[in-house]
């Protein structure tokens, strides 16, 4: 394989084998090693590695028997966690003799590694860890026996469930037919089964190494899973920070599998992300962020990185943007995902709001805030928005169409510019962002998520809201539409349907058919309806972060929402009636 630019290549030999060892960046930078999984090579790490390579030292290594490495001889007994310890400790004294180094892991890399960071003889050479979709098999070990000793019908469920998911460890040990099947068909086929299960891209991955590298790693799991999982060590603690990143949609392991581990790691971050298996390939962008800033937080003094806000494992980092961020709805949002890590674009068309609401964004935890001006109705402008915040802040991860406007009145009251202004807004404005920032995310292929504030009235017709009715029943169905398109791309669509809540949009509401004063009269009367029901935006906010974590289609929030959206399935035609009750207004 063509060594790509920039990368430096060196052979460290150590019992009896030569690993290839690639690095990338300066040497006088902190050290990132990455230790690759089963059944791939060093080059599953390429695009975490370039991205790495701006900030610090970067090595890789082909673990003994993979990739460029040489294997044991005899192979059996040749994988032993004992002697992938001494293969690490050697590539750290070669490449950063001097300074310890801060470790990353994934699938089997993770698993060698959590061996690295808990045995005595590498205290000292580890700075941090950063663990995925692997855990310590001293750890599983115990795991397994507490749920044995004490069998509840959760615990049992749990034992039962990863069970299932290992299905794979225990082909793996049985003798010749694993080496058969990746040396035949299975090597064959297996980057295409990736690339549709995994939604895995290619790029040099895997590489032609890959039959060999499958057959010889099938000695990782027989010489050490039932040998530890029966006789797990007791002294299992880690002495290094430990950030663990775990993939909700991983199908080889549960989340489950994790409980406890502050038992065992003094100084631990937990990250969670929706993804699948092999987030090295299909997470490289979120994965760099969450690896340089914990290193860099080690490296200054600080163990633990993660905010503390409720879903700061799942939040941590990302690139949140909220339209209407200005007040209300949007402004409570854009703090909720402050409070759990995010970084936040808040965008309103009123500039010196959206300016407030990233200040405080800020101090509430953000690791960093902007503002940005825009009116989403305005095609160009949103353009030139995503265009700008691509550019200067990354893909957004988590993009929430919150602006939006309130119009009441009768049908032939209202105007065909009362029609379109309305349109504009609450259905055009959720439009431009879903087409040019969810482009950016499938563009990117990492996945994400789209919010779009509909309504209760999206799905409660009413005779005083006919156009902000039609409105909201667009934009909800524009989401159903698009969580069936991009699903398949990982990007999860909800459309929030609040209800009756205590912000300005009722002081601000276009009455139509009728004079100033009237109009004045009802907005002050509506927006005294609605402080009296008191229903704060910031319940709206939180909805909004569990919606997205739990990738939920259609959330109707307040009580009178969640009956409307109930009799809406059930009884639409006592909805009906309600629809000819004149409002008290």
């Amino acid at each position: 394989m063509t060594v790509p630019d920039g990368v430096r290549e060196r052979w460290v030999r150590t019992g009896g084998v030569e690993l290839c060892v690639a690095e990338l960046g300066d040497p006088r930078r902190p050290t990132v090693v990455l230790v690759h999984g089963y059944p791939d090579s060093k080059e599953v790490w390429s695009e975490v590695a370039a991205r790495l390579a701006d900030v610090f030292h970067v090595v890789l290594y082909d673990v003994r028997g993979h990739g460029r490495s040489t294997a044991p001889s005899p192979l059996r007994g040749g994988f032993t966690l004992e002697k992938l310890t001494d293969d690490f400790l050697a590539v750290a004294d070669a490449v950063s003799p001097d300074r310890p180094v801060h470790l990353v892991g994934h699938d089997w890399g993770s698993v060698q590694s959590w061996e690295f960071v808990t045995v005595k003889r590498t205290e000292g050479r580890i700075a941090s860890f950063t663990s995925m979709s692997g855990p310590s098999l001293d750890h599983f070990g115990h795991w397994i026996n507490k749920r044995l000793r004490r069998p509840t019908p959760r615990r049992v469920g749990q034992l039962l469930g990863q069970g299932a998911k290992s299905w794979y460890v225990y082909l793996l040990h049985t003798p010749v037919l694993p080496e058969l099947a990746w040396r035949g068909p299975l090597g064959r086929r297996w980057p295409g089964i990736l690339e549709r299960v995994e939604k895995v891209p290619g790029g040099g991955y895997p590489t032609s190494s890959l039959p060999s590298d499958a057959a010889h790693g099938a000695w990782l799991y027989r010489d050490n899973v039932r040998p530890r999982l029966r006789r797990p060590r007791e002294d299992a603690y880690a002495h290094a920070p430990v950030q663990l990143v775990t993939p909700l949609g991983d199908a080889f392991l549960s989340e489950r599998l994790y409980d406890g581990l502050e038992l065992w790691v003094p100084h631990l971050t937990r990250r969670t992300l929706p993804a699948k298996h092999w987030v090295p390939r299909t997470r490289p962008d979120r994965l760099a962020d969450w690896i340089t800033e914990f290193v860099t937080a080690t490296e200054d003094g600080r163990s633990g990185t993660a905010a503390n806000g409720k879903h700061a494992d799942r939040f941590g980092g990302q690139l949140v943007l909220v339209t209407g961020a200005g007040n209300g709805i949007g402004r409570a949002t854009a703090f909720a995902f402050a409070e759990a890590g995010a970084r936040v674009v808040a965008v309103d068309r009123d500039a010196e709001a959206a300016a407030r609401t990233a200040e405080l964004s800020r101090l509430i935890g953000a690791p960093d805030a902007w503002a940005e001006t825009v009116d989403v109705s305005d095609e160009q402008a949103m353009e030139k928005l995503a265009a700008r915040v691509a550019a200067e802040y990354g893909v957004v991860d988590v993009l929430v169409n919150n602006a939006g406007i309130g119009l009441s009145g009768s049908f032939f009251d209202t105007t065909p510019e009362d029609w379109k202004k309305v349109l504009d807004v609450n259905l055009w404005g959720v439009i431009h962002g879903c087409r040019l920032f969810g482009r950016q995310m499938a563009e990117r292929g990492q996945g994400g998520h789209i919010v779009n504030t509909a309504s209760a009235a999206a799905f409660q017709p009413s005779r005083a809201l006919p156009a902000y009715g039609t409105s909201k029943a667009a934009v909800l169905m524009l989401s159903e539409c698009l969580r069936a398109e991009l699903a398949d791309q990982g990007i999860g669509v909800t459309a929030i349907c609040p209800g009756l809540v205590n912000t300005n949009i009722t002081s601000t509401a276009h009455f139509v058919g009728m004079d100033a004063e009237e109009e004045k009269r009802r907005q002050q009367r509506t927006a005294r309806l609605y402080g009296a029901r008191n229903y704060p935006p910031e319940k709206v906010a939180d909805a909004v972060l569990e919606a997205v974590v739990h990738n939920r289609a259609v959330v109707p929030v307040t009580p009178e929402a969640r009956g409307a959206h109930l009799l809406s399935r059930f009884a639409p035609r006592v909805l009906r009636r309600l629809a000819r009750v004149h409002p008290p207004l």
